[in-house]
């Protein structure tokens, strides 16, 4: 079997670990790994297949003689070395939001638009937690009649603000147990016991920049170019995995019985829709795995021509980390 020279920018941070922890458990065919961070993380190691793996200093060198990079840094980093990772012909997996709406970069979920991983120029990106999840849960029902309008509330787990969100909501939640205050430092407001409706700053009309993902992104992965999305995203005490509430509405009408059977049948979905046993999808049943639970399928009624759902999935795997390897495994397969 062919192997890939495999180097993961950013292999330090929450989603470049489980990007190493997902190779390892897809069988990736990893020839070598090459964890790249800041120079103050170079020296340190990580296990890879039972190996200790030396950290390099992310420099334009690194990249030579890789044939794939999987971005787990920031905007301004993944900008820094996307030239030098193209002059190396390696392929660039970007996690990062910085080429998303780029027209020359594929924007992949690969359950929904495979086929576009073969125009990319060097740079395929990986799109937004939030969107890779719900796009994979309506892609099915896109494909019965295409989507028009989406009406969409994020519930998003406080990992997805970083390793410092968890260790706030709980230092927070002991601080008040024992009658104490705790200035909060990862988040604008007390997370513990409370809902924050703001992610992201002001982008468009008093929508934030992380509610305007969703149409942005939407509209490249299912080739919906005219589809609207309304969005509140809302940061919940929720350690991980986002769960998302979506009203979608089509041209014609999407019965409850044909969305059940072609989100059964959707890959990288799990129909768990039961009222009657109390059945749904929670964040506690979809952390720390790939697939997308959808569920408290319904009519809409306010729209004939709608139906609502609910999805969960776990934000770091799916929503990152395993997104990008599964894209790199469509690279291995062209």
């Amino acid at each position: 079997m062919k192997t890939y020279t495999v180097a993961v920018l950013g292999a330090t941070g929450a989603v470049g670990q489980e990007m190493i922890k997902i190779l390892q458990e897809r069988k990736f065919p990893v020839g070598k790994l090459v964890p790249l961070a800041s120079a103050r993380s170079a020296g340190r190691t990580v296990k890879f297949n039972g190996e200790d793996v030396t950290i390099q200093e992310a420099r334009d060198e690194a990249f030579a003689g890789v044939d794939i990079v999987l971005g787990a840094a920031e905007n301004d980093i993944a900008k820094k070395f996307t030239p030098a990772i193209v002059a190396s012909g390696a392929v660039f997996v970007d996690n990062s939001s910085a080429f998303r709406l780029n027209p020359e970069v594929p924007l992949v979920v690969p359950e929904v638009n495979p086929e576009d991983v073969k125009w990319h120029k060097g740079i395929i990106s990986n799109p937004n937690c939030s969107t890779i999840i719900t796009v994979t849960a309506v892609n099915a029902l896109n494909a019965i009649a295409p989507i028009r309008t989406m009406t969409a509330s994020t519930y998003q787990a406080v990992s997805g603000a970083g390793a410092g969100g968890p260790v706030e909501l709980m230092n927070e939640v002991e601080a008040l147990r024992e009658g104490k205050t705790y200035e909060p430092k990862v988040f604008s407001h007390q997370i513990a016991f409370n809902l924050i409706p703001q992610i992201g700053g002001e982008q468009y009309l008093g929508y934030t920049s992380e509610e305007m993902k969703m149409q942005n992104e939407g509209r490249k992965i299912m080739h919906l170019p005219e589809l609207k999305v309304s969005c509140t995203c809302v940061r919940v005490p929720v350690v991980r995995s986002h769960s998302i509430s979506v009203s979608c509405h089509f041209d014609v009408p999407v019965t409850v019985e044909q969305a059940r059977e072609v989100i059964a049948k959707a890959p990288g979905c799990k129909l768990v829709d039961d009222l009657a046993n109390q059945q749904y999808p929670m964040p506690l049943d979809t952390s720390d795995q790939d697939i997308v639970f959808v569920g408290r399928i319904r009519p809409d009624l306010t729209d004939d021509n709608g139906l609502c759902l609910w999805c969960c999935g776990d934000q770091v795997r799916k929503g990152a980390a395993t997104n990008a390897i599964q894209i790199a495994e469509l690279l291995v397969k062209e």
